[in-house]
């Protein structure tokens, strides 16, 4: 599903126009993206957890020379399933 279908599903479901329903859904994104900027997390009760997930700095090979390389650390935006959510998927 594309962002547009995303947006068209969304304005139908609650009855709003297709420019609210995007302006909406840009606003969360914008939300989520923004804490978990600053190191928090979004927990939505029955879907799942957006958090930052932090990945330690590590030694990898570089496949065309073959020497090795440091892989510097860095943070990744992470999403967990909820249980409910991995209850609907797994039926």
């Amino acid at each position: 599903m594309t962002k547009k279908e995303l947006i068209g599903k969304m304005a139908e479901a609650s009855g709003i126009t297709k420019v609210q329903a995007e302006k909406a859904l840009n606003a969360f994104i914008d939300s989520v993206s923004s804490t978990l900027k600053s190191g928090e997390k979004v927990t939505l009760v029955g879907f799942g957890t957006f958090q930052v997930s932090e990945r330690a700095k590590r030694q990898g090979i570089n496949p065309r020379t073959k020497t090795p390389i440091t892989i510097p650390a860095r943070k990744s935006p992470k999403f967990v399933p909820g249980k409910a959510l991995k209850e609907l998927v797994d039926k």
